[in-house]
């Protein structure tokens, strides 16, 4: 089964929403022959103007309509990359996923807070994994500091997750380590992982934990199309997840 992945990259105008939602709306547009369109962390505000709360899309209902009303127009699935939710006082930096259909289909916010940037003092950390079914596959959903945490993506795995979704806004004074690291959850795992960072260097990767594409730096559709088969074949040759050893003491 093969499944086209597009990647909408781009920086956002720090605090300028409506015109992040024209970005959105046209890179939306070029890239609606895809399968999946995978939007950037904070793709509506920017990472992140403060006071947060002044910029929070009240229970996501901009965001919602929005991306219902892009994914129904050109019957493509939609991940949502993050934006910032005020639900029941609590800010969070939330995704959500959009199918073909224009329906909501999961959300998931953002599960470790990047302290060096103090969002855990204005975020509420999400307190559970999110997997959804696109196009009959199941993906899994994490969001840029996510990806430092390989029990996070474990969990993950082990869900049933055969691609896991990541918006970020990673900084590329910091690139080594996150390309070393996407490659790392994709081989232990043995899954497809897709970056979308609004700061450039945006990439798939496949279950070997080889780059299939990578972007540039600037605004950029980046695309690749996936053949699922290949991680089933690469299970196939050396089942890692069947081979943990749990019974290790603590």
């Amino acid at each position: 089964m093969k499944m086209k992945i597009s990647i909408a990259q781009f920086k956002s105008e720090l605090g300028k929403i409506t015109e992040n939602f024209s970005t959105a709306a046209r890179l939306i547009e070029a890239a609606q022959n895809s399968d999946v369109i995978l939007l950037p962390e904070l793709w509506s505000t920017g990472y992140y103007p403060t006071p947060v709360e002044n910029f929070a899309d009240v229970d996501g209902e901009r965001t919602k309509q929005f991306l219902c009303a892009a994914a129904k127009k050109f019957s493509v699935n939609i991940i949502g990359g993050s934006v910032i939710v005020d639900s029941g006082g609590k800010i969070f930096n939330r995704c959500i996923v959009i199918n073909r259909q224009g329906e909501i289909v999961a959300t998931y916010d953002k599960t470790h807070l990047f302290s060096f940037a103090q969002e855990d003092k204005v975020f509420s950390a999400g307190n559970k994994i999110s997997i959804v079914e696109l196009d009959g596959v199941r993906c899994g959903l994490a969001i840029c500091y996510d990806l430092r945490f390989p029990e996070f993506f474990r969990k993950i795995a082990l869900a049933g997750a055969e691609i896991i979704f990541i918006p970020a806004t990673w900084s590329l004074k910091r690139l080594t380590p996150r390309q070393i690291l996407t490659k790392a959850r994709a081989i232990e795992n043995q899954i497809f992982i897709v970056f979308a960072n609004s700061s450039g260097k945006s990439e798939v990767v496949n279950p070997r934990g080889e780059v299939v594409v990578e972007s540039g730096r600037g605004e950029e559709i980046l695309t690749a199309e996936i053949n699922l088969n290949e991680r089933a074949e690469v299970i196939a040759s050396m089942n890692l997840l069947a081979d943990r050893n749990i019974s290790v003491d603590d």
